[in-house]
């Protein structure tokens, strides 16, 4: 990662801030987007400490502009772009006949329009570099999860439009990866929002069972390295599941609401 300029967004907390960490510690240049502008810039202090390079813009992705100027920051401070890693992301928990209409508006623009947007506006300087877009995605972009209408919704959107994206470019050298991390330790579950809209504030899932941030990391850092086209991470609720679901997808759909209906206060039973 000598010399690459990476972005991502979502870079204050999470896999977000696990990956800017990574890429920095490989060499690349990075150039962080997220809400906080706070929290970025005890971020930036921290990776120039160290040594590295590191450029940021406080950054909604649900807006437009904000993404718009979070490119041109970067092209500003380091003159291209090899890498988009779209990683902001927002989740919900309720049943979809009790969901304010303007949750799932929320979670569209924040997990799918965030990720076209960036997209858009670096694609031009992702092809001069024949580098890489990023959508990082979840199982619940291959199976419709239960009390998460509109985060798999979403991921649904989200893996169409890079779907599409990767074939459009098949003759321009532009690599584009759809990683799933599965279920990971971080604050997504904590800001997940209610049917009213208000963030959850407790995760109903054990987070010391899951794999950790740092080790997501890694994972994203060698499928990038070896432009792989998919990376679904953890085995039986991952891997198994997407594969599972292709050949028996009533077993899939009865299991899976089983083991959400398992959660603390889960609104089905």
């Amino acid at each position: 990662m000598k010399n690459k300029v990476v972005i991502i967004t979502g870079a204050s907390s999470g896999i977000g801030l696990a990956t800017a960490r990574e890429f920095a510690r490989r060499g690349a240049a990075v150039s962080l987007g997220a809400r906080s502008a706070d929290k970025l810039e005890a971020i930036k202090a921290e990776l120039l400490e160290q040594g590295h390079q590191v450029s940021v813009t406080p950054t909604d992705v649900s807006n437009e502009q904000d993404c718009q100027r979070l490119i041109e920051d970067t092209i500003q401070a380091f003159g291209k772009i090899d890498i988009l890693i779209n990683n902001a992301g927002l989740s919900m928990r309720a049943l979809f006949k009790d969901l304010d209409l303007e949750v799932m508006r929320r979670l569209m623009n924040t997990n799918f329009w965030g990720t076209v947007y960036c997209t858009k506006y670096a694609l031009p300087y992702l092809l001069e570099q024949k580098g890489s877009v990023v959508g990082i995605s979840s199982v619940a972009g291959y199976i419709g999860l239960p009390g998460r209408a509109g985060y798999s919704a979403s991921k649904f959107a989200m893996h169409g439009f890079l779907e599409t994206l990767r074939t459009e470019n098949l003759r321009t050298g532009l690599h584009v990866l759809i990683a799933a991390p599965g279920f990971t330790a971080s604050n997504v579950r904590k800001s997940a929002l209610t049917a009213d809209g208000h963030a959850q504030g407790e995760t109903p899932r054990s987070e010391e069972k899951m794999m950790s941030a740092d080790e997501v990391a890694v994972h994203l850092y060698r499928a990038i390295k070896h432009r792989k086209r998919t990376l679904i991470l953890t085995f039986i609720e991952g891997k198994f599941s997407v594969w599972l679901r292709k050949w028996w997808p009533s077993l899939v759909d009865d299991l899976t609401y089983r083991i959400m209906a398992r959660e603390p206060d889960s609104p089905f039973k």
